[in-house]
């Protein structure tokens, strides 16, 4: 009896340790029903202020980021409310805000040159490769990308983003996209540029650059100032943080003022669609003036976009793949473009206080009445007040202060900074692709080319001072052929492996030929400080003779083996394995 009460009360614990596990592994897997139990009105309120005022942001960075991928303004706004839900299930971090940004437009058009339907397949399939990515664990893959490129990268993608922008500042017609092309013919045109576009967009950034001081070099209020002093600080803050949205619709009173008594001095968005978007699935064909492109045309023209845009969308961090995936796969059914994680709206969320990624939700919901009911008010929006908005929104993304710190730090790593640099001015894909490339080259150079210390005091002696793969055996042959075979007369040697804890196929092989070489010439090859775990795979492997080895005690000091016919077998003593 006592046996069977015994057996349910363990039934019964393991149960509850089941529940417990899974209960876990679900919120693990579902990060909202972590802080969701926990919700408070207190949350409520800062998340409702970090919400309206990130919404604020969002709305007109958005409008300015679709004229950057080359597509209709709507299109960044459709791009900018989906992630604001999913993030909110599957976020791990109350901050992150995911949308268009300044880089993954820039992408966008590179790889889809203004083209609807491939941006929108772009996202569907950024956004499988993403989760993929994510769910197998492949997030390794950023590791290669070093700081130094992905500094370079964006600045040199600031730089690109402000200057296609100038056109849009000065009134511009029929400037070119490629960049050198671009600035040639800006300055080219300059001339030609438009009184009324050129004065609104200065005045803009004059305007956006004096806030963002303000809001620098405002100090917080304390509690023993006067309610005035706090209302004035309240106004201060508004408008300084909400200054994008502030600027655009500025501009946009001002162009409608002219439109109103019959002349109109600025180039404008003109006529956007009415509405939220439709539900519908990606466009996996498109009909073209030249036919039907099909799904895999469509993915050829794309090429090398389905490498670099999903994993440059999960630069920022790898840990939340999955809610990026999510949002890209989702998004593209409602005609978004790739989105990523916004690091300035990120910013921005934790300065406002935000407490749960709950604020997200009130930042979609104000897109979607943006698009709902402020449609037909973008009309009038002028493009040179959306160009202001996006140079002021990149210019900090130029950083080249960096190169003074790797200077002194690590002066090697500046070549793969200004190959990434240099390069994204002619292709920015291309730009990432040669730095990541010119960084692994520095970084397996060691390891083709490591340092081997030499020592001729009681013998001649040869110590690698690290791992040895296979990059490294052609090296390290001539090494042992230059101190040995090539004198006269030929030397014995001994390799110290004291600090080599790897070794692949291709060395012990390479290991054979010498041994062979060193009985040919009569001289004496020797292993020192063998590990025993190279040890054992040595003598399992039989490529160095040593077979018979894997009976050996190798964690004793010193090591003897019995044998019949000591001439055939391999001897080794105070950790020296040579063959006589």
């Amino acid at each position: 009896m006592e046996c069977l009460e015994d057996e349910s009360c363990g039934r019964r614990l393991h149960m509850t340790f089941t529940r417990c596990c899974s209960c876990e592994s679900l919120k693990k897997r579902l990060p909202f029903l972590q802080w969701l139990p926990r919700y408070s009105l207190q949350w409520l309120q800062l998340d409702l202020i970090a919400g309206l005022t990130v919404g604020l942001t969002v709305v007109p960075q958005a409008l300015a980021y679709a004229e950057v991928a080359g597509l209709p303004v709507q299109f960044g706004l459709y791009s900018s409310f989906v992630g604001c839900f999913i993030y909110c299930f599957l976020g791990t971090s109350k901050d992150v805000t995911l949308g268009p940004t300044a880089i993954m437009s820039l992408l966008v058009f590179v790889y889809t040159l203004g083209d609807l339907s491939l941006a929108i397949l772009l996202a569907f399939l950024s956004g499988c490769i993403q989760l993929a990515m994510g769910l197998l664990n492949f997030g390794f893959l950023l590791d290669f990308i070093s700081y130094p490129v992905i500094k370079a990268f964006t600045s040199a993608a600031a730089v690109t983003i402000a200057f296609s922008q100038v056109k849009n500042l000065l009134g511009l017609q029929n400037i070119p996209r490629q960049f050198i092309l671009q600035v040639y013919q800006t300055f080219r045109e300059l001339p030609s540029t438009r009184p009324g576009d050129a004065i609104l967009g200065i005045l803009c950034i004059a305007i956006l650059l004096a806030l963002k001081w303000m809001k620098d070099h405002t100090s917080r209020p304390y509690r023993s100032m006067s309610i005035c002093h706090r209302i004035c600080y309240l106004i201060v803050w508004i408008m300084t943080t909400a200054r994008n949205a502030l600027v655009v619709v500025g501009a946009g009173l001002v162009a409608y003022s002219f439109h109103v008594m019959g002349s109109q001095p600025f180039i404008l968005t003109g006529k956007t669609a009415k509405g939220l978007p439709q539900f519908q699935l990606p466009p996996f064909s498109e009909i073209t003036p030249n036919g039907t492109r099909t799904f895999s045309e469509m993915v050829q023209v794309i090429g090398s976009g389905l490498l670099i845009i999903p994993l440059m969308g999960l630069l920022e961090s790898v840990a939340i793949a999955r809610a990026f995936g999510f949002t890209n796969i989702l998004g593209s059914f409602l005609s978004s473009y790739p989105v990523t994680g916004s690091f300035g709206r990120t910013a921005l969320n934790s300065q406002t206080g935000v407490c749960t990624p709950a604020g997200g939700v009130i930042t979609g919901l104000l897109v979607l009445l943006s698009l709902g009911y402020l449609t037909p008010a973008f009309y009038f929006l002028p493009k040179a007040a959306l160009a202001a908005v996006i140079i002021c929104a990149v210019a900090p993304m130029f950083d080249l202060t960096i190169c003074k710190t790797m200077w002194k730090v690590k002066k090697l790593d500046l070549i793969p900074f200004f190959v990434t640099f240099l390069l994204s001015f002619w292709e920015i894909q291309y730009g990432i692709l040669a730095g990541a490339f010119v960084s692994i080259i520095i970084l397996c150079y060691p390891i083709a080319r490591p340092e081997i210390k030499v020592s001729d005091m009681d013998g001649l002696v040869l110590t690698p001072m690290s791992g040895l793969s296979f990059p490294v055996m052609e090296f390290l042959k001539d090494k042992i052929y230059e101190k040995t075979l090539t004198v006269s007369p030929p030397r014995s040697v001994t390799l110290d492996f004291t600090h080599v804890n790897v070794i692949d196929y291709t060395v012990a092989v390479g290991m054979a030929d010498l041994l062979s070489e060193f009985k040919a010439q009569g001289v004496c090859l020797s292993f020192s400080a063998l590990q025993p775990h190279l040890l054992r795979m040595l003598s399992s492997s039989d490529l160095l003779g040593l077979q018979n080895l894997h009976s050996l005690k190798t964690a004793d000091p010193v090591f003897a083996q019995d044998s019949e016919d000591e001439s055939t077998q391999p001897l080794l003593h105070n950790g020296i394995v040579s063959l006589p």
